[in-house]
């Protein structure tokens, strides 16, 4: 049980309460009830909320403490998290200057120290006249071979997307390609034909052209090469359909293995209409054979 006060106490306590200049306090029983605020602790204003950036906190004031000024939570809160958000933000921009990716032109270097290395391996001396060079030609070449990973599709669209009442076949047909295998890294090349059905919105002609420049421009296989610029033209325009034939010569199996010079790979991809409806996907291929 818990004792109760004696009369002097209870006495003592109701000076307290009543005392001239003391802030107001709660009665003996008021907190045990949850939620009850006192009568004499109640102010003319219930709460007021203060906004403090896109936040906004309700708060009670009561009658005999200071209330807390917006500015005064926004010096004490907002503006030291503004501070810190911006000091951590230049410590991550550091951070990354400091580990960021070399430019590629920047790795010539070490790439013709490769192929310095390689012309060695091969039994070669690389210091003889006509192999002087070669490592640095290499290395250039090379970035130019895959010079695509530099390149987005966004790079090389421009915007240049049009609004057009036209929901009629687009064929684009025989864009040149030339691209590296990525198995034996040698070349192989060929040609790309592509159609889309337009959704109210076309492409510059020369964006198609320039979408299979990005892909093939990397190291590759013929059908993922396929895929992607189908895939890319989709995203570009958002068509009824796409259709893409790559007709390719391969040298990994022309100057090596199985040596075929006539042999030619065709891949393809069809998507929307063009692998939904037949008579689409026929009206195409007899476009472009």
């Amino acid at each position: 049980m818990v004792p109760l006060d004696t009369p002097s106490q209870q006495s003592k306590k109701q000076q307290l309460i009543e005392e001239p200049g003391r802030p107001p306090m709660y009665k003996r029983g008021d907190e045990g009830r949850p939620g009850h605020t006192p009568a004499n602790l109640r102010s003319e204003t219930p709460s007021s909320a203060l906004s403090l950036g896109t936040q906004e906190f309700a708060m009670p004031f009561v009658t005999g403490f200071a209330r807390p000024t917006a500015a005064s939570v926004a010096d004490s809160n907002g503006s030291h998290k503004h501070d810190k958000n911006v000091e951590n933000n230049k410590k991550n921009i550091k951070a990354l200057e400091e580990h960021k990716l070399p430019k590629r032109k920047d790795t010539i270097p070490e790439l013709a120290a490769s192929y310095r290395s390689l012309l060695k391996d091969l039994g070669e001396d690389p210091s003889r006249e006509g192999l002087l060079k070669t490592p640095e030609r290499a290395a250039k070449a090379m970035l130019f071979f895959t010079k695509g990973y530099d390149q987005t599709v966004q790079d090389v669209m421009n915007d240049a997307v049009f609004e057009e009442d036209t929901e009629d076949m687009v064929i684009v047909k025989d864009i040149e390609m030339f691209s590296t295998c990525e198995h034996h890294l040698v070349p192989f090349w060929g040609k790309v034909s592509v159609g889309y059905l337009p959704n109210k919105k076309v492409m510059g002609l020369s964006k198609i052209a320039r979408i299979v420049e990005v892909f093939s421009r990397r190291l590759q296989v013929q059908e993922r090469l396929t895929k992607q610029i189908a895939q890319a033209i989709v995203e570009a325009v958002q068509p009824h359909g796409v259709a893409v034939v790559v007709e390719g010569t391969h040298m990994c199996m022309v100057m090596r293995g199985v040596q075929k010079v006539s042999a030619k790979t065709t891949t393809s991809s069809m998507l929307g209409a063009f692998r939904d409806d037949s008579k689409t996907r026929e009206e195409f291929l007899s476009f472009i054979s």
